[in-house]
């Protein structure tokens, strides 16, 4: 049955009311059992000199210190059945004596022996004043319930009835704001000082990124190792056969026209060019010999086809991993492109070791440097993809050279 509208308007503020009530209503039990290992210590009479107080003092912070994961571990609970509010646990201290130490311990005591027992107090109010306002706010229900010998025969009884029901649906709508607001207040108290600081949540925050990015840079390399073996068993070898097609129409039909031959000349060479370039086009992707036999063979393929001398040196006890090794290759490749198209020289060096969990990359040339980030020499290019891996790039180019390429990788994502 569908509600008018003016009675969903006055209703509205009831909205939630009965989580709200079973809300304080766990929260006092909660601190009930809490108040009582607090009473402890001032059982049979109490202490009575200065002293016997800070000792019962220090008895009760310990007392709270020791059930405070196990109140923590309610109060988280609470929270996320009652209003589903979820308060992440602070960062793992490893160990009790780390733990007491330990900012968010102390947070964790400040709430229960503080916040939580002046919040839950107050949620008793709000839970008293929510029953006296039912009650008055029924009183002609009870009036009538009352038989009638028992009932009171007292002039203007009907008035103070009227009077009573009119209070009680005012404490009624107070109650309702009463229990949100006090809510959100313990909620506020709660996050902030049962879930972890500010800080403890922006190096999460971090770390989670730093996983986002990790996953993101592993699946964009494998989805070059795609395209490469696409590529590579797909439309290479369907030009392989279209130029073996070609070459073997030249040598078995040696009676062709001239212009005939001369189209399928021309077709040969261009489907060779084209097997060449996909080559160089499959090898910028992610060549299949880094993946088959690690950076050294991929690096050793570079230099032997770089139209100067590369001295390659490699000194791996293990593989880092395959991101971090892609990287290192594209450094590599793009560096020794960067020195055949401008730096004029005679020869180059790469350097490749690790020192612990550190990839050392290094390229150097003997030639006339002078090399500018901002002149399209793809430097700035390189510095972006090693700051994907969290590696650093740094060089030297004076005029006149040498120019060093130096790249830091981590070894593990």
């Amino acid at each position: 049955m569908r509600i008018p509208r003016p009675f969903q308007q006055l209703l509205r503020p009831f909205e939630g009311a009965a989580r709200s009530v079973a809300f304080h209503a766990v929260g006092a039990l909660i601190q009930c059992g809490a108040l009582f290992a607090l009473a402890v210590p001032w059982l049979d009479g109490g202490p009575t000199r200065a002293s016997s107080c800070l000792l019962a003092l220090a008895a009760m912070i310990a007392v709270v210190g020791a059930a405070s994961p196990l109140l923590t571990g309610a109060q988280r609970k609470r929270f996320r059945a009652r209003l589903g509010v979820e308060i992440p646990a602070p960062a793992a201290a490893g160990g009790v004596k780390r733990w007491l130490r330990s900012e968010s311990a102390w947070r964790q005591v400040r709430y229960h022996l503080v916040f939580g027992p002046l919040i839950a107090a107050g949620g008793v109010c709000v839970l008293l004043l929510w029953a006296t306002s039912l009650v008055a706010a029924t009183v002609y229900v009870w009036v009538w319930a009352v038989p009638p010998e028992y009932r009171v025969a007292e002039v203007g009884y009907v008035v103070q009835g009227a009077y009573l029901t009119a209070a009680g649906l005012a404490g009624l709508y107070g109650s309702a704001w009463l229990s949100g607001a006090l809510a959100r207040l313990d909620t506020r108290a709660a996050l902030k000082r049962l879930g972890p600081s500010r800080a403890e949540q922006l190096e999460r925050r971090v770390e989670e990124v730093t996983e986002a990015r990790a996953g993101v840079v592993d699946a964009a390399d494998a989805e070059r190792r795609r395209i490469e073996r696409d590529l590579h068993d797909g439309a290479q070898q369907r030009l392989v056969s279209l130029a073996v097609n070609l070459g073997l129409a030249k040598v078995t039909m040696p009676d062709l026209p001239d212009d005939a031959r001369k189209v399928i000349d021309d077709a040969h060479r261009e489907a060779k060019e084209a097997i060449a370039e996909l080559q160089d086009l499959v090898r910028g992707l992610h060549p299949a010999v880094l993946e088959d036999r690690g950076l050294d063979a991929a690096l050793s393929g570079l230099a032997e086809r770089a139209p100067l001398p590369v001295r390659v040196k490699v000194d791996l006890a293990s593989r880092p991993a395959p991101a971090v090794e892609a990287v290192a290759y594209f450094v590599v490749s793009e560096a020794l492109a960067n020195v055949v198209k401008h730096a004029q020289a005679s020869r180059a060096d790469v350097t490749v070791e690790r020192f612990g969990g550190i990839l050392l990359v290094v390229v150097s040339d003997d030639g006339v440097g002078g090399a500018d980030p901002s002149g399209g020499t793809g430097l700035a290019g390189l510095a972006k993809r090693v700051a994907s891996v969290d590696g650093t790039f740094s060089f030297s180019s004076p005029v006149g050279g040498p120019t060093v390429v130096t790249v830091e990788l981590p070894c593990a994502l």
